[in-house]
Parts: C-alpha cells; structure tokens; sequence
C-alpha cells in the first residue's frame, strides 16, 4: 500500500465515522424491530455486540481526528519557530558584523593612548575658553536672555537629556509598573538605534528602524502598540536630524494607533503627548506644544497620582515651555509644585531637587529676582556640601562663604591668599556633577552682576577646577579600560593559538 498523506487519512476518517454512525443507527433499528419478545434470544445478543465494537470505532474515529487537529495545530507551531529561528539567524550575522566593525574600533582606539600628552595641550586650550563654555550652559545667567531647550524625560522612548533633568535610567524605569515599558522585544533593538543615532551613525540606525516596523506591520497589522513603538524611536532618530515634519507625522500616526488600542488614558500616550511636545518646542512652536505637554501632565496625574515623580518630570517640561513664553507666574508654580514632589518622594539630596532649583532659579533671574534666585543657588552648594564634607563650622565652610569672604577681605592683602585655607572646597572636583558645576557658574554670574567680582572669580576658578578634574578622571578611566581591553584580547589571542595552531 502506498503510504496516505495527513489529509487522506482525515478524509478516510470522516468516511468511516460516516459508515459506522449509518451502522449504529441499522443496528438500532434492528433491536428496536425485533421487541421485547426476542430481546433476550442469541441474535439479539449479537446485535448487541456489534453495536458495542460499533461505538468502540466511533470512539476511536474520533480520538484518530482530535489527535490530527492536535498535529495539525503542533506543525503551524514548528513552522512560526522555523520562522523565528530563521530571523534569528540573520540578526545574528548582523551582529557578529556590528562586533566585528567594533573590535577593528577597539585596535585603533589603542593607538590613540600614545597621543595622551597632546590632549593635556587641548585641556590648557579649554581654559582659555572658559567664557565661552560659561555662555553654553543651560542655566547660564549671561545678560542676554535665551529660550530654555525643553527636555525629554522618558528613556523608554528616546535618549538621555543632557541639558536638564536626568532621566529615570532604563533599567530602573522598565522596573516600574506605573509607568510604560517597551516590550522585551524591542528592548534591544531600541538600545542599539539609540546607541547609533547618539553616535550620529544615522545610515545605520534608520534602515534598521524602517526594517523592523516593517516586519512588525507584516506579522501584527500597523494598528498595533508595538508598531507605535518603533514609530516612536524612528521619529526620534529624524529629529535628530532636525528633520522635523517627517518626526511630527510619526509620531502623531503612533499618537493614534495608541490612543485606538491602548486607550486615551494609557501612559504609552502621555509619553507619545510629550514626545510631540518636544518636537514643537524644538521648533520653537511653544503655543502649540503647551496643550500637548499639559494633556500629557493631566494623564499622567490621573493614573500615577499627582504626587508622582514622572508627575514632576512633565512639570518641568511645562515650566520650560511657560517660561520660553513669558508665562512667569506658571513657571514659578509648577517649577515649585516639582520641587514638592521631588522632596516628598525622593528626599532633598535626589539630584532632582538640586536641578529644578537652578530651573526655578532661572525663572527668578529672568524676573529680576535676584535675592530668590541666590537663596536656591547657595540651598544647592551648602547641600553639597554637607554631603561630602559634613557639618559646616567655622573651619569647614561652603564655597559661597568662602567666595563672599574673599569678596569682603580683597583690599586686605589676602587676595593671594592661597585657596585651599577657605574651607575644602579646593577639592571641588570630589563633589563634581553637572549640576554642582553649573550652580557653581550661575551663581558666579549674579555675583558678578552684583559687582562681586572677587566672589564671582572664586566660584568660577571653582568650577573650572571641578571640570577640568573630572576630565582628567575620565580621560584615565579611558586609558584603563583601553588597555585592559588590550590584555584581554592579546591573552584570547594567545589561547586561540595555543587551541589551534593549525589556523596560524
């Protein structure tokens, strides 16, 4: 016999359970004809019989067609893992290409740690422009006003701010349950788009946006959250670019999908609201990004709570958009609502509180109002502090007394004073942050302003100090890293030959 096919023996099935359901109901027939007079005679009895191995085939029949459709179910499960294996694959050759290209990367970096003394030249260059490095700060306090970038704040959908705000880092984000969270699907592929977009390798990081909202309209329909997703990150890497029409059209058509299939109070919509939000005011359209941001406030309010940290996140976007306007009094508000949830929920040293206090500080400049503007800049210094030096006594003081001592003994002939018998701050460099440098610099300004130029030169040599520390931290971290990474490939290399002397 030649050997049947799934669907033969499905068919043949069905025939047989067909003959066999007509037999039942002929035997039936038979019993039913034949009366109680005959009931007990030995035709009955075999009548009996074969309606009993009768229904033992019905029985089995069926059994034969539930474990087919079983099969049937388990095969178009083989062929969708077939499938993923298959796309597993290709993203694999893809990054063993990617490690490749990195490890070529990693054998020029080593290259450069014979430059390092030309970049000590470069560190003495930077000095020289302090004053413009002053100018480009966020928070500078310079004579001519400037709008205020606004800033992003949900790393789930787009890079770290550098300006403002640090964001809730990844990790820590996707572990809260409040907020939205990329599917662990795309985690990855977010990473590696940001990664390359932050790189400015944008001939990589678009294509293989575009690749993978196509494969995902392909398999989940575009109607989809995870098709708003990628939407979200592509719209990202355009404004980037500063292609911003392009950006705005994504991110309203991932505005849509979401607020169709997640709902209009989902957090995945704020997180869209704010992004557009951002864009406009990039662009400068603050009127427009306003409402946006402050449905997205309303939002997150309702289902986070008012009290939330992301609450104060979008407040300070807010802040920010208000203030580009001239909306003082509402900057002032939600600058202080933040500054409340901030310390309520994160405690008064949470890197946070010290940046909305610049923020708000810079609102108060802008006014004019100098007094309240220095009172939060000094908050911020005298809590840095006590951080890292302890208790402020006579002989342990913050920068600003140090700097205003300075100011009022400079005809004294203390002004070559060295610097280190003002207090520890001569090792501002321990306490070094973004934040700490650019209080620092503001605060010089309104000193200087003031005609404290004295005090105003203490906090900026300060700075400088900080900064220039922190870069020569960084520079040999980088040298450490390059050479343990040197030892570690020559000791591999070494391993391979030893493995495998016949590939030399």
């Amino acid at each position: 016999m030649t050997q049947m096919t799934q669907d033969e023996i499905i068919s043949n099935t069905k025939t047989v359970l067909q003959g066999l359901e007509a037999l039942r109901v002929e035997h039936a027939s038979l019993i039913t004809s034949m009366g109680d007079a005959h009931k007990d005679d030995e035709k009955s009895y075999i009548i009996k019989k074969n309606i009993e191995h009768i229904e033992l085939g019905l029985s089995e029949a069926q059994v034969m067609m539930a474990l087919a459709s079983h099969l049937q179910n388990v095969e178009a499960e083989k062929q969708k893992l077939k499938t993923q294996v298959r796309r597993l694959h290709q993203e694999n050759a893809w990054l063993r290409d990617e490690l490749a290209n990195t490890q070529q990367k990693f054998q020029a970096s080593e290259q450069l740690v014979a430059q390092l003394e030309e970049e000590k030249k470069h560190l003495e260059f930077m000095s020289s422009i302090k004053k413009y490095d002053e100018n480009q700060e966020h928070e500078d306090v310079s004579e001519k006003p400037r709008p205020d970038p606004v800033v992003e704040l949900f790393p789930d959908e787009e890079n770290e701010d550098r300006n403002n705000i640090s964001p809730t880092p990844p990790s820590q984000f996707s572990n809260q349950s409040s907020g939205y969270e990329i599917p662990a699907r795309l985690r990855t592929l977010h990473n590696l788009v940001i990664q390359y977009a932050s790189q400015g390798r944008y001939e990589v990081a678009v294509p293989l946006c575009k690749q993978a909202l196509e494969d995902l309209e392909k398999t989940s329909g575009h109607d989809h959250p995870d098709v708003a997703t990628m939407l979200n990150i592509l719209a990202l890497v355009y404004r980037d670019q500063n292609k911003y029409k392009e950006a705005a059209n994504l991110l309203n058509d991932a505005l849509s999908i979401r607020v169709k299939t997640l709902g209009e109070n989902h957090p995945a919509v704020a997180a869209t609201l704010n992004n557009l939000a951002v864009l406009y005011g990039k662009r400068g359209k603050y009127k427009d990004a306003e409402p946006l941001c402050k449905r997205a406030l309303e939002i997150r309010e309702k289902v986070l709570g008012k009290d939330h940290p992301d609450v104060a996140k979008q407040l300070n976007n807010l802040a920010l958009l208000c203030q580009n306007q001239g909306k003082y009094d509402e900057v002032e508000k939600y600058y202080q609502k933040a500054l409340e949830i901030y310390e309520s929920k994160l405690g008064p040293d949470d890197p946070n509180v010290a940046k909305t206090k610049n923020n708000l500080a810079s609102c108060y400049l802008k006014q004019g109002k100098y007094t309240e503007a220095e009172i939060l800049y000094k908050q911020v210094l005298t809590r840095a502090h006590e951080r890292e030096f302890g208790a402020i006594d006579s002989k342990n003081k913050p920068i600003w007394q140090v700097a205003e001592e300075r100011e009022e003994h400079k005809h004294d002939n203390r002004e070559n004073t060295p610097y280190g018998e003002y207090g520890g701050w001569h090792k501002a460099a321990k306490v070094d942050s973004p934040t700490v440098t650019t209080t620092l610099k503001n605060l010089g300004a309104l000193y200087r302003r003031q005609g404290m130029f004295e005090a105003a030169e203490t906090l900026e040599d300060c700075a400088l100090r900080s900064k220039k520390e922190a870069l020569d931290l960084a520079k040999q971290a980088k040298v450490t890293q390059l050479l343990n990474s040197s030892d570690k490939r020559r000791s591999r290399y070494f391993k391979e030959e030893a493995d495998h002397p016949e590939e030399k």
